[in-house]
């Protein structure tokens, strides 16, 4: 007989193991499970990154989560409302900044952003702005001067 002439049935669909039906039927007693353990057991099924029990690579390179941008700007923010605890027509830089606590510390770049509103004209030289705090400034009869 040759292969092209055997009945479909005979090869091209298996019949399913019929498990757990006694010892004769050669799939009794365990099931083709094997004897104990987890892998014995219904619903068994490990996670993906699952390791055994030793901690996954995941938890162990804890630095390799995440991006780090290397062309970051640190920048000291402070808010255009922040600014009413000056005197009107005071001259403010990082300085006075650090002196009045609204920034930590004079060795990073000031940046002033919009957020409230200004009810005082005060003369600002810090590094930057942003386009609608110096329109909120100027709004006020203050003046903002980009400083080096």
């Amino acid at each position: 007989m040759k292969q092209n002439e055997l009945a479909p049935e005979w090869g091209s669909r298996k019949p399913a193991k019929r498990v757990g039906r006694g010892t004769g039927s050669g799939h009794g007693t365990y099931s083709g499970r094997g004897c104990k353990g987890n892998k014995a057991r219904a619903g068994f099924g490990v996670r993906p990154g699952f390791e055994g029990g030793q901690l996954p690579i995941i938890k162990r390179l804890p630095e390799k989560r995440g991006f780090t941008n290397l062309f970051k700007k640190n920048v000291s923010i402070v808010s255009v409302s922040a600014l009413n605890c000056f005197r009107a027509g005071s001259v403010v830089t990082s300085e006075s900044l650090m002196n009045e606590g609204l920034i930590k510390t004079t060795a990073l770049p000031v940046k002033i952003l919009a957020g409230g509103e200004l009810k005082k004209a005060l003369k600002l030289r810090v590094s930057s702005y942003s386009a609608a705090a110096k329109e909120i400034i100027e709004a006020a009869g203050g003046t903002a001067e980009e400083v080096a």
